[in-house]
């Protein structure tokens, strides 16, 4: 096998990947999930019944987006909207038809490892909302939030939806929080949503659905690093696992290998696996109100506002840089 297919915008892939499945403990980066099948498989999964996430806040953003931005209105002005991973724009275009309301004059900065997800964001999101100026960065979360600062030097409403807090552990997550508020001002806002605790049954499912998207979401990964990295995973080789953590919150999702095997990556790298080894796909954490008191705490950010959804499942929350 050559390594041909390894160019400069695949390096940082290669190393992550090559890094995460020699480590002791497998595992694969969940931002890498997004190419373009991929995308697609999420967009599946958001509509899957077993998937209340997407619904739940999906409900908020559409009945209350004009509260949210009357209530961002009085914390702060002449501000630009970036959406950390933006994905298809399907909930927060709500909330930026709230704030167009009021203010025609802001930029919005879809951020997002797909390049695919932005080009589609540029071409659609302007025939939903006329004369909405729309700056598509395309990259790393804390190095677009930078260049969006680069651009514009107006204050900032900065959007972190759909749980992807809980794509981190709780460590990480505060030291992701500090990193985002190191490049916003005293003042500027962070409207983030939570993925609450509840039934436990309730949360598995959603990982575990009937249709078995979220077990090819999982899959698409390999097929993905065979395609762009030249492997030789053999698909069928793999099972989907995951598992919820009442007390701590955490849903994981993992990859068993179903025998001993060995899996080649270009022409000089290979991974041995033994039968029923694990490598982890993917964390999903549920918070408590406490917990999610305790993170703006830790992370220099105030809790202004919380906003549910009927059940009380799901809350997009409001917290303001301090």
């Amino acid at each position: 096998m050559q390594l041909a297919s390894v160019t400069k915008s695949t390096t940082r892939f290669y190393t992550d990947v090559i890094r995460g499945l020699q480590s002791s403990h497998k595992h694969l980066d969940s931002k890498y999930f997004y190419d373009e099948r991929g995308d697609e498989l999420f967009q599946q999964i958001m509509n899957c019944d077993d998937y209340y996430l997407t619904n739940c806040e999906m409900e908020i953003l559409r009945t209350q987006s004009d509260d949210i931005a009357l209530t961002i209105g009085k914390l702060e002005k002449n501000f630009d909207v970036v959406e950390l991973g933006a994905g298809d724009c399907t909930k927060s275009i709500h909330l930026l038809k709230s704030i167009f309301k009021t203010d025609k004059s802001f930029t919005f900065f879809p951020v997002d490892i797909s390049k695919h997800v932005i080009n589609i964001i540029e071409q659609d999101i302007p025939k939903k909302i006329d004369d909405l100026n729309v700056y598509g960065l395309n990259g790393e979360y804390i190095e677009m939030l930078q260049r969006s600062n680069e651009i514009s030097s107006r204050r900032k409403l900065v959007l972190f939806m759909g749980s992807n807090i809980g794509n981190m552990n709780y460590t990480a997550s505060i030291a992701f929080l500090k990193e985002v508020r190191n490049y916003l001002n005293k003042g500027d806002c962070l409207l983030i949503g939570f993925d609450l605790k509840k039934d436990p049954q309730i949360i598995l499912n959603a990982y575990n659905d009937k249709q078995g998207i979220t077990r090819e979401f999982n899959l698409n990964l390999l097929r993905r690093i065979n395609k762009e990295l030249n492997a030789d995973f053999v698909i069928e080789n793999f099972k989907h696992f995951p598992v919820y953590n009442p007390e701590s919150g955490e849903c994981k999702s993992y990859l068993i290998s179903t025998k001993k095997q060995r899996v080649f990556i270009g022409d000089t790298e290979f991974i041995d696996f033994d039968a029923n080894e694990t490598i982890d796909m993917e964390i999903s954490a549920k918070y408590s109100i406490a917990q999610i008191n305790e993170l703006a705490n830790l992370s220099g950010f105030k809790p202004v506002e919380y906003f549910y959804d009927s059940k009380q499942w799901f809350a997009d929350v409001l917290w303001k840089c301090i």
